[in-house]
């Protein structure tokens, strides 16, 4: 199942959460770590020593390997942490002051430096609702754009339903209003082809331990076409060091600190191994995967779909489902207990989920990635068909002064009405209860089980359904 694993838990573990970080990682990357930590332990760009000098040429490798997949300058690709950082340093970088505009579908590493930004008095910012179609979605860009905008910062693929942007035409309009266009490329840097200055992109930001397969820890911001922007943190670059000013040259001007040598050269494979495989034979084996959950998920009375019209093109390899009756806490819980690891929650990216009227309960993100096979999306599938299955409701119901006499059956395994009546059989109440009660919104299936006298509660649970 797994190229390489360490641990038996691992191995008994199907991983569908690659939208988090990819896993496994290739074979190659092993002795990618192995051989950054053997032979280029050197500080790069800092000593004038071999070891330092060929840890350097490995880095300006990497460098050039990552300038040349995404069609950027060397100089211009900047190595960082993580895509979080990137967009710091984008954002932060040309926000000085002036209007931005970006969208429902943005994780938190875009929303909340621009809420700090706009907090501390610095900037504005609007949200453009992008759910629409390609041309809406340029209407509602352009409609939240004023004469002060200064940049659109929107992600290349959400991270919670899959959904694409139109890049190239987000940076036609950007370019006629003389905007610029910082893109998030967290969930498409090796799944969908970039070209940096094909699809007009001032500044791309992406992880290296997604969709380019190298070791957490790593990242890349490359610049295009765009001014030397402000820079987020200053210090040692190992260049001008006799000056108390930064660097006025890239890559130095923005990667202050030691580089995380070991990480950037597991990059190195990742990109490798990308451009072996090739990202439209990654994207369509991993959209294959999901189109069949997809169909099978939507067969299922109690899930909950998000997305109506997954097509090739039109979303990446991700599924947002829930199973009514569970939260997507819950549902994820009910899924790792069974062997599977998949993300429930909001996925760092509330507005989509308020978006969605999700806020509550969240949702489950099923995310498979290039080592995943059909067979364990069947077993998957069969999974959830169990889940709902066996969904047992573990909880009492307060009913006051209330005692059930029948439960009202309108099909097979559902019961959807109850009455009951006061114990002096005076007067009578009565309750419609179901998947979508907001009295009983958790219970899926209702039978009367036993009633206590002494704490007032009818206890239900799931039971042989007898008529």
């Amino acid at each position: 199942m797994f190229p390489f694993s360490g641990s038996s838990i691992v191995k008994t573990m199907i991983y569908f959460d690659n939208a988090a970080t990819t896993f496994p990682k290739p074979r190659t990357i092993l002795p990618a770590l192995q051989n950054a930590v053997l032979y280029y332990g050197g500080n790069p760009g800092r000593s004038g020593h071999t070891i330092s000098m060929k840890t350097s040429e490995k880095v300006f490798e990497v460098r050039k390997k990552a300038a040349e997949f995404f069609n950027a300058e060397v100089e211009n690709t900047i190595f960082a942490t993580n895509c979080t950082h990137a967009l710091n340093m984008a954002i932060k970088g040309v926000m000085k002051s002036g209007h931005a505009v970006t969208s429902c579908l943005e994780h938190n590493s875009v929303l909340r430096p621009l809420y700090a930004l706009q907090k501390n008095g610095i900037i504005t910012y609007n949200v453009a609702d992008v759910m629409g179609n390609d041309q809406q979605i340029l209407t509602e860009i352009e409609k939240n754009m004023r004469s002060d905008t200064k940049a659109v910062i929107i992600t290349h693929g959400s991270n919670v339903i899959g959904k694409i942007m139109p890049i190239a035409k987000i940076s036609e309009l950007c370019h006629k209003r003389g905007v610029k266009l910082i893109v998030d490329a967290a969930q498409t840097a090796g799944v969908l082809p970039i070209d940096v200055k094909e699809m007009g992109i001032n500044i791309l930001c992406m992880p290296g331990h997604k969709g380019l397969y190298g070791a957490t820890g790593t990242g890349l911001m490359i610049l295009n076409d765009i001014d030397p922007i402000g820079t987020l943190m200053e210090g040692g670059t190992g260049s001008v060091s006799n000056s108390m000013e930064q660097p006025d040259f890239n890559p130095d001007r923005y990667e202050s600190g030691t580089a995380n040598t070991v990480g950037i050269l597991s990059l190195s494979a990742g990109l490798d191994y990308i451009k072996r495989k090739k990202p439209f034979e990654i994207y369509r084996h991993e959209m294959s995967i999901c189109q069949y959950v997809y169909r099978e998920l939507r067969k299922m009375n109690r899930v909950v779909l998000y997305q109506g019209d997954f097509e090739p093109g039109a979303y990446l390899p991700i599924v947002l489902f829930n199973i009514q009756g569970m939260t997507s806490m819950e549902t994820a819980q009910e899924l790792s207990d069974n062997g599977f690891a998949l993300r429930g929650g909001l996925h760092c990216a509330p507005l989509v989920h308020e978006r969605l009227d999700t806020l509550d309960i969240g949702g489950v993100r099923f995310s498979p990635g290039t080592f995943n096979t059909q067979a364990e999306a069947v077993y998957f599938i069969n999974t959830v068909k169990k889940i709902i299955k066996n969904q047992i409701v573990k909880t009492s119901i307060e009913l006051e002064e209330y005692i059930p006499l029948k439960i009202i059956f309108n099909k097979e395994e559902e019961a959807v009405e109850y009455i009951s009546y006061s114990k002096d059989k005076t007067s009578s109440l009565e309750f419609t209860v179901g998947i979508k009660s907001k009295l009983l919104k958790r219970i899926t299936l209702l039978l009367c089980k036993e009633y206590s006298e002494t704490t007032n509660k009818l206890v239900v649970g799931i039971l042989k359904m007898e008529r």
